[in-house]
């Protein structure tokens, strides 16, 4: 069994003397392990950075087997993101999200095009964090998780929507909301696509965002805690407001 593919690098850690198991997200064969033989030596050690594009060879006997990987570097990204702190916490939000939450060698194609995207954007911090958020909703719809914004979920009209419902992921007019308003999550226009995504509506929106990816992803995942690089990520960020 093989394939080749290009792929994202979400992790790296050793594996006996000199070998390395790395896990990538792809976009034909989506989070993928395999072992780097040789994986810690100073040729190819360098290139095994957290958000490094990768061309991918894998092969194994049987197709359920961890195989192994042969790895060429296309681009590493760890330049744009070392000695910028919101770059780096940023990169490390990424990638421990989606080893945290992506299915094994399920592909999600479109998640990962805006992915890359994305991460080709690092250190470009007055667009980064919006980019940011958008993913973080493209996350949540391709994990089943996605928000119906554009008209309220009670009245059907698409004016005035001011809440997300925490239950169904839906927008809430703020008429409509009544007695039940102080237990909605907001709806920043800019998680709507509108206006002119000021960093306070951005860090408003990941309240909502993280609301969802924690008390609903994370806990049909069996409970575990979001990983805690979202939450400094979100927090490096914050103080910038």
């Amino acid at each position: 069994m093989e394939w080749r593919d290009q792929g994202i690098l979400l992790s790296c850690r050793r594996h006996g003397e000199t070998s390395a198991i790395i896990e990538v997200f792809t976009p034909g064969h989506g989070r993928h392990a395999g072992v780097v033989r040789g994986g810690t030596s100073r040729r190819i050690a360098p290139h095994l950075q957290p958000g490094a594009q990768l061309d991918l060879l894998w092969r194994a006997r049987l197709e359920e087997h961890i195989g192994s990987f042969q790895v060429e570097p296309v681009r590493s990204r760890a330049a744009a993101a070392l000695g910028d702190r919101l770059a780096l916490a940023g990169l490390n939000a990424v990638t421990a999200l989606l080893g945290f939450c992506l299915p094994e060698r399920e592909p999600h194609g479109d998640l990962y095009r805006q992915t890359e995207q994305l991460l080709d954007l690092l250190g470009q911090n007055d667009i980064w964090p919006l980019a940011y958020l958008k993913w973080e909703v493209q996350l949540l719809q391709d994990m089943g998780y996605a928000l119906e914004l554009d008209r309220c979920a009670v009245t059907g009209q698409n004016d005035d929507l001011f809440y997300v419902s925490p239950k169904s992921g839906r927008a809430v007019s703020r008429g409509a909301a009544g007695e039940w308003a102080d237990r909605m999550l907001p709806l920043p226009a800019v998680l709507r696509g509108d206006g002119e995504a000021p960093d306070s509506e951005i860090a408003e929106a990941f309240q909502t965002t993280g609301y969802f990816l924690q008390q609903h992803l994370a806990r049909d995942l069996g409970g575990r805690p979001l990983p805690d690089a979202r939450a400094r990520f979100v927090d490096q960020f914050s103080r910038r407001l």
